[in-house]
């Protein structure tokens, strides 16, 4: 992807992208580190909420994913705007979700904005196999899935509120994609970096993803150290967060050659 800038309106709203090129390297760094590492370091810079609380993944064997948001937004339906729920022929007539789905590239995590609504899947199992096989890197909706079961198998990270049996169309309608969205209360642009783990799913400004995946590395290995001082016990003031002798101890524990 190139680097440089441009400008694009959404809603009247004048908004600058700016693209930065994104390292694979990057994304295994922090798809390495925790979401709750991460959040600390979002933290740091003044970020207070970029978590999507509420969001579990349906196979916690398949939650570790970083990638580059994809978005997708919905409205509720309207009968005089929805084709006809029996007419399943329609199916994929006027419908920008399926438009996503074949739109999304290899790395990509669609981010669903489904206004915190379960009622009604935001996208089912053969959504999610075509998303699979294309490579996507993960799914994530502030709504429900459908098909529960057969994701809860697979290997792409799907992330949800919960479950449901009822078909999309029956209380949303596919509005638009690749602009700016609200998932569990977080904004998500197109093109920001998306993390999960089994903990939950974080939205990490584009722009500083760089910068925040090498200090959640520093902050993973300092933390890793500094769990086996409490773990064999010592006492929280001093250590965590650590003061100069225990920054000192650190630095040694760093130094130290890795056993093979």
């Amino acid at each position: 992807m190139r680097c440089g800038s441009r400008r694009r309106v959404f809603g009247g709203t004048r908004v600058t992208q700016v693209d930065q090129p994104i390292l694979s390297s990057m994304l295994d760094m922090l798809k390495a580190c925790s979401t709750a590492t991460i959040t600390t370091q979002l933290f740091k810079r003044n970020y207070r909420q970029q978590f999507l609380v509420g969001l579990s993944p349906l196979n916690p064997n398949a939650a570790s994913f970083a990638g580059e948001a994809f978005t997708l937004r919905f409205i509720p339906s309207r009968e005089d705007r929805d084709w006809d729920l029996g007419d399943l022929n329609k199916r994929g007539e006027d419908n920008i979700q399926w438009e996503a789905v074949e739109a999304i590239g290899a790395g990509q995590v669609l981010v669903i904005d489904s206004r915190n609504d379960p009622r009604a899947a935001s996208a089912g199992n053969m959504l999610m196999t075509r998303m699979l096989r294309k490579g996507v890197a993960g799914a994530v909706t502030d709504g429900a899935f459908r098909d529960g079961n057969e994701i809860s198998q697979m290997a792409l990270p799907a992330f949800c509120v919960g479950r449901t049996a009822s078909t999309r169309p029956a209380f949303h309608r596919a509005a638009d994609m690749q602009l700016p969205i609200g998932c569990a209360g977080v904004a998500v642009y197109p093109g920001d970096i998306i993390v999960g783990d089994s903990d939950g799913v974080v939205v990490i400004p584009r722009q500083i993803a760089e910068e925040v995946a090498q200090d959640s590395h520093e902050q993973e290995l300092r933390e890793q150290f500094l769990f086996t001082k409490i773990d064999a016990g010592a006492p929280l003031w001093g250590t965590y967060p650590p003061n100069e002798e225990t920054l000192r101890e650190y630095a040694e524990w760093r130094a130290r050659p890795v056993a093979k």
